[in-house]
């Protein structure tokens, strides 16, 4: 059975350049006709430039600093929209809020410190193997998986 995201080795190349990321996602945009604004374009460069997984007040937060009058509800509408383009992943928390990762839109674990809440990327390509495993095993066409790890990061656990 053939799952319908990306495999880790090419796809990390291309998502680990953010210049990249963030052509491709106003690439994505433009062809079904979604209007560039400053704030848009800043809240698109925060995404496809973070390796923290900001929430969306993080996000309203930065682009705030450039476009004082860019609304909440603003960051919230693009974010949504780029998440039905499948082009940010949204990582559901412990804590009930979702960050978002918009380097690697694509199904793959993260690493998540119960303490201050860093979350780091985590790729393995025996998932993969999982995954088809899985797939094969139940019959279902796998299209997305959330598998995370928590703990306490290095500087926590001093």
């Amino acid at each position: 059975m053939e799952n319908s995201f990306p495999k880790h080795p090419s796809a990390v190349k291309v998502m680990d350049d953010s210049g990249v990321r963030l052509n491709h996602i106003l690439a994505r945009l433009r062809e079904r006709d979604f209007r560039i604004t400053p704030q848009r374009m800043a809240i698109l460069k925060i995404l496809a430039e973070s390796r923290d997984h900001p929430t969306v007040e993080e996000i309203y937060a930065q682009v705030r600093s450039a476009f004082p009058t860019t609304s909440l509800a603003t960051v919230y509408k693009t974010v949504t929209l780029l998440k039905g383009l499948g082009e940010v992943l949204e990582v559901g928390t412990r804590t009930g809020s979702s960050r978002y990762d918009g380097g690697k839109p694509y199904p793959h674990p993260h690493v998540i410190c119960t303490g201050c809440r860093a979350m780091i990327d985590f790729e393995e390509p025996a998932l993969d193997d999982l995954t088809r495993q899985v797939a094969e095993k139940t019959g279902y066409q796998i299209s997305d998986y959330q598998f995370d790890f928590f703990g306490l990061c290095p500087r926590c656990r001093k």
